[in-house]
């Protein structure tokens, strides 16, 4: 069974796992029966975990989607959909490894899928960049989109990096017209879009595959402009009060929920989804089925005209001024 890794506010969790692999070790090497211990420090530390993730800071909330062992795009495509047949390239330059994506199969349905993909050991989120796409990332991206299009499949999107690579070559072949051009395909595309934001939503990176339709959101995820660490880079000239700006930024999913920018947020399992895939999948999959059939039956011309009114909705305020 492979080791859990644990974040630093679940050590209390850590140190109560240790004793139960301890004691199913004994377990198994007597003939002594100790199962009843186990079950009840199983018991205790479930409801330690239940306690410790009821009342989470965003800090703590983002250091959870960043978690090396929660699941990532292919883990709930190869778990969602069926038939999946990845394409590759953006037709202009290369294939950005970043960035998965090809037509798929969603309860029978044809549909096109596609996402930010990280690696899990060195090689891989070297090769994955870490899930921080090039130009030619996005740019296979909305290829597929278009693709998508032209046959009339909906698209459903994962949204999973720190941001878009800030490297010069991305520079040099013009990352911020890369996702601006997603950002203005989308908005017209004319078939239903649906992004779930499943680790961390950072900045134009994530913003370049997810105007959509119907925006789902993991309970344990996070959304924002920028990153924690680089906002406190700029306001406070250290990235060492990452835990202020997170609280400040608002990234989390109720907090976003709140304000209108996603349309509903799907539970994990205690203790987050990299605690049990399987049932996240199944949890994601009614989510994603529920949100399906709200734009599935919609006309272009209705669908559109929906997208552009939810795009025109976002940062709107009311100015409530006291009466003198």
């Amino acid at each position: 069974m492979a080791k859990k890794t644990f974040l630093d506010f679940e050590q209390p969790i850590a140190e109560l796992e240790g004793k139960i692999d301890e004691l199913r070790y004994v377990q198994s090497e007597s003939a002594v029966d100790i199962s009843d211990e186990i079950d009840q420090l199983s018991k205790k530390s479930l409801q330690l975990t239940k306690e410790i993730y009821s009342d989470l800071t965003p800090w703590q909330i983002t250091k959870i989607a960043r978690h090396a062992e929660r699941p990532y795009t292919l883990d709930y495509i190869n778990e969602i959909f069926t038939d999946f047949v990845e394409m590759h390239g953006d037709r202009h330059f290369a294939d950005d490894l970043s960035i998965v994506g090809g037509l798929a199969r969603f309860n029978g349905n044809a549909c096109m899928v596609l996402g930010q993909q990280k690696g899990r050991d060195t090689k891989e989120r070297a090769a994955r960049n870490f899930g921080m796409s090039r130009p030619e990332g996005y740019r296979k991206a909305l290829r597929l989109m278009k693709t998508a299009e032209k046959f009339k499949l909906p698209v459903f999107t994962f949204v999973d990096t720190p941001g878009a690579y800030p490297g010069i070559d991305a520079e040099e072949r013009s990352q911020s017209e890369a996702i601006g051009r997603n950002i203005f395909e989308m908005a017209q595309l004319e078939v239903p879009i649906i992004t779930t934001i499943i680790g961390e939503g950072g900045s134009g990176g994530a913003l370049a595959i997810s105007v959509a339709d119907q925006v789902l959101m993991l309970q344990y995820s996070v959304y924002s402009v920028i990153s924690p660490e680089g906002c406190a880079s700029i306001l406070w000239k250290t990235s060492d009060r990452a835990e202020d700006a997170a609280e400040q930024l608002g990234i989390t999913a109720h907090r976003l929920k709140a304000l209108g920018l996603v349309d509903k947020i799907v539970n994990e399992p205690v203790g987050g989804a990299h605690r049990d895939p399987k049932q996240m999948a199944a949890q994601l999959k009614r989510g994603l089925n529920d949100a399906w059939r709200q734009v599935t039956d919609m006309k272009v011309k209705e669908l559109l005209d929906k997208r552009y009114e939810r795009l025109q909705s976002y940062g709107r305020f009311t100015d409530t001024k006291a009466e003198r």
